[in-house]
């Protein structure tokens, strides 16, 4: 029997490619149209904005312990949550959560160790870029990268919104990166793989929603 996979929700994009790559690439490993069982649980991104607006990572830490214990009562086996940011109120969440976690810091960072990456480069939100969540040596953009980063990330892909200027500025940053001898890129917001990947990317790219996905393939699956 598969293990009962629940996903703790923020940004609904990120989410939904989570929840899509595990209903689609499961039927890579279990057969036709198969894929272990999902239940996902999402309070509003305007419940964790309020939040996060005023630096209050034990109160996004209450959010998601709220759906953890959702997704336990319902049959859940282990957890993940599709969004780097506000994995930055795990230690608020972890020695209290009904069930286990996969980190997605933790599965994108092996991932790279497994591709023998040595500098690697870091986008995301401004709030993840200047958190504990990643380590301190990757190589993070300029605050005015930053600021624009998190302005697309806010105003346009959690809105559903996939602009070809976008797409331009993202090159621009990971081209820099590349300049300064990074030899891959991780896609720290989830919902950034919508319009960077391999194909269009200066750089390697460490997409950590489908990275994510997979690890809990592999797990629910061994």
């Amino acid at each position: 029997m598969a293990k009962h996979i629940g996903i703790v929700a923020c940004s609904a994009e990120g989410a939904a490619l989570c929840y899509r790559t595990i209903a689609v690439e499961g039927a890579r490993w279990m057969g036709e149209h198969d894929h272990p069982e999902v239940s996902m649980h999402n309070h509003s991104l305007a419940e964790y904005m309020k939040p996060i607006y005023r630096d209050d990572w034990a109160a996004v830490g209450e959010l998601m312990l709220s759906s953890a214990n959702k997704l336990a009562n319902i049959g859940a086996d282990f957890l993940i949550c599709p969004d780097n940011t506000i994995h930055e109120a795990m230690p608020y969440v972890k020695d209290r959560s009904p069930l286990p976690w996969l980190h997605i810091a933790d599965v994108v960072l092996a991932e790279g160790r497994r591709r023998g990456f040595k500098k690697i480069a870091l986008t995301g939100t401004r709030y993840l870029v200047n958190s504990s969540v990643y380590p301190a040596e990757l190589v993070r953009p300029t605050t005015e990268e930053k600021d624009e980063i998190n302005r697309i990330i806010f105003e346009e892909l959690v809105c559903s919104q996939f602009k070809p200027e976008a797409v331009a500025y993202f090159q621009r940053v990971i081209d820099s990166f590349q300049r300064q001898g990074c030899d891959a890129v991780i896609l720290g917001c989830t919902e950034i793989p919508l319009i960077i990947n391999d194909a269009n990317s200066p750089l390697p790219t460490l997409d950590s929603t489908r990275l994510l996905a997979r690890a809990a393939l592999q797990h629910a699956l061994a």
